[in-house]
């Protein structure tokens, strides 16, 4: 893969959550309400990025809106009404930190319909370019019936459930780098042995227990036939670049390896970045072009080079950009000529690696893991 095409529709931009994240009601303690971390800038920075970087490898396609049947195939239709007749009256807060406005319903199925049409343009074997969904709202909080962390529906089970659904794909791999858990892929895929579900994420705690009810840890590892399917591996703040390598290499590669997907389905968010508000864990731009580096390569290896990558999370609205940039030049194979503005935090190797080798352990008795 050389070139790249983006999945994009202007719908990213119009959805607008409520100002005063994670206060509910507004409490009227502070002169000044945070901005919600989800803001339009995200995606503006990081499509300006792309078209003044990879402008001439990239080819912008339109996106279709994920359709009722698309989306209840991992959401219950009760739940996918319920949010468009939410934003049909205006939207407002649906937790304490997720809300939207009138906007919302359709941006989050426009979001799901990108990472539908990324994953079919990877399953398709005539493919030659990386497809890459620049979605929002972002997806992987989302569970069955239950919005959570600012993600309304789940962009990458959709498009995972639609490629098992349509005979595109027999097994799905969805690797997670997003700095938080990929609780409502894990929810939903939770009992199946089709799908895998890999997710890196920092090692945090549940943040609501009833709109996020798992518990992130190496506990969960699936149930019934899904049982050794969900491969948790929480990691400690400051896990930094070569933490990240370390657990591609020594966990991630033998696991996708054994599972041996047809298509490799990437939840590609940033917030593991250096500045990023919502996470600690320092990684900067040569890691993530690392992490695009090594994606592309498990892909190559054991998917027959079948990839999308869809965005999620990334909230320091300059870092993301050049984040986003690095996983993509990772991908691509191209050699960076642009350093990252803000590689001045350097990571603990050390103590992800512990983290890496305790999550091997717990789940070596289902994967070829030493």
């Amino acid at each position: 893969m050389t070139e790249l095409c983006v999945y994009y529709d202007d719908a990213a931009l119009a959805h607008v959550p409520p100002a005063g994240d994670f206060e509910m009601p507004w409490t009227g303690r502070l002169a000044v309400r945070e901005p919600h971390p989800d803001r339009r800038e995200r995606i503006e920075n990081v499509r300006s990025i792309l078209r003044s970087e990879l402008g001439d490898r990239t080819t912008w396609a339109d996106i279709e809106p994920a359709t009722e049947t698309e989306l209840t195939r991992v959401h219950a239709a009760s739940y996918v009404e319920a949010v468009r007749s939410w934003a049909d009256d205006g939207g407002g807060r649906l937790t304490a930190e997720t809300g939207g406005n009138a906007e919302t319903y359709r941006a989050a199925a426009t979001a799901a319909g990108g990472a539908i049409a990324a994953a079919e343009h990877a399953a398709d074997p005539g493919t030659s370019a990386l497809p890459y969904a620049l979605v929002r709202p972002s997806g992987h909080h989302a569970q069955s019936s239950q919005s959570d962390g600012f993600c309304f529906f789940n962009n990458v089970a959709v498009a995972a459930a639609h490629l098992l659904e349509t005979g595109r794909a027999d097994r799905v791999a969805v690797l997670d780098w997003d700095v938080h858990h990929a609780n409502g892929t894990q929810e939903i895929f939770d009992d199946r042995d089709d799908v895998l579900l890999v997710s890196l994420h920092n090692d945090h705690w549940p943040w609501d227990e009833v709109s996020h009810p798992q518990s992130c840890d190496l506990t969960e590892q699936g149930t019934g036939d899904g049982e050794g399917y969900t491969v948790n591996v929480p990691l400690p703040a400051g896990t930094g670049d070569d933490g990240y390598r370390y657990a591609m290499d020594e966990l991630v590669g033998p696991v996708l390896g054994a599972f041996d997907p047809d298509v490799l389905l990437v939840s590609a968010g940033q917030d593991p970045g250096t500045m990023d508000p919502l996470g600690r864990n320092t990684v900067t731009k040569a890691g993530f072009e690392s992490l695009g580096e090594r994606a592309r390569a498990l892909a190559s290896e054991h998917a027959d080079d079948s990839l999308a990558l869809v965005q999620e999370g990334g909230y320091q609205i300059t870092h993301l950009a050049y984040a986003t940039l690095g996983v993509l030049e990772g991908a691509l194979g191209l050699e960076s000529e642009i350093d990252d503005p803000f590689a001045w935090m350097a990571g603990n190797p050390a103590l992800a690696e512990q983290a890496v080798d305790r999550a091997i352990e717990a789940h070596a008795d289902y994967w070829p893991l030493e």
